[in-house]
C-alpha cells in the first residue's frame, strides 16, 4: 500500500519518516519531491571494476548549471536527508525530468526500512541537458510494511550507505565477498 499525502504527514509526525529539510509544498498526492544536491561525482577510471574501489571526483554545480553529456555516469545526491523507520521508500524520477531525458537511478531506487542519508542519484542522460543544484529531481514515494521488522538498514553490520552525508557515494560492491 503507497501512503497518502495525510499518511506521510502522520509519519512525520511520528518521526517514521524524516525529511530534512521538509517543505509542505513539495508533498504531492502520494509522494515528496527531492531537489538535486549541489554536489556531482563522476568517476575517475574509464573501466569500472566491481572487486575493486572505483575512486570519485566529486565538483559543484556552478550557479550557472552544468551540461551532463550522454555516454557518461554521474552520481548526483539529493538536498534531503531521509530516514524511514516504518515503511519503504521508493525513489523514481519525475516526469519532467523523463521528458529532459535525464534517468536519475540505473536500478536503486527502492531504499530499506532504516535509510537514514541522502540519496545518491546514478544520473545519465539521453542527449546534452543543463541541470542546475537545486532543481526537483524525483519523488520520494513510501509504502507500508506489513509485521514486524527485524533487520532495519541502519542497524545492519554489513550496510555500506549508512555514514551521513552530503555528497555522493561511489559503488561499495567492492566490499561484497563474490
Amino acid at each position: 500500500m503507497i501512503l497518502s499525502d495525510k499518511e506521510i504527514l502522520k509519519a512525520i509526525d511520528n518521526q517514521e519518516i524524516v525529511i530534512d529539510p521538509f517543505d509542505p509544498n513539495c508533498l504531492g498526492t502520494n509522494s515528496y519531491d527531492v531537489h538535486l544536491g549541489k554536489y556531482l561525482a563522476t568517476y575517475t577510471g574509464r573501466v569500472l571494476d566491481a572487486r575493486k574501489h572505483n575512486p570519485i571526483e566529486i565538483f559543484e554545480i556552478p550557479e550557472e548549471g552544468y551540461v551532463l553529456e550522454a555516454g557518461i555516469l554521474y552520481l548526483g545526491v539529493t538536498e534531503e536527508y531521509t530516514e524511514t523507520h516504518n515503511s519503504v521508500p521508493f525513489l523514481e524520477g519525475k516526469s519532467s525530468v523523463g521528458r529532459l531525458g535525464i534517468d536519475i537511478h540505473a536500478t536503486a531506487g527502492k531504499g530499506d526500512v532504516g535509510f537514514c542519508n541522502t540519496w545518491t542519484l546514478e544520473i545519465s542522460c539521453t542527449h546534452p541537458v543543463r541541470i542546475y543544484a537545486g532543481m526537483p529531481i524525483g519523488q520520494l514515494i513510501y509504502f507500508g510494511v506489513q509485521g514486524d521488522i527485524n533487520n532495519y538498514y541502519n542497524k545492519k553490520e554489513n550496510a555500506k550507505y549508512i555514514e551521513k552525508t552530503i555528497y555522493p557515494v561511489e559503488s561499495m560492491m567492492w566490499k561484497n565477498k563474490f
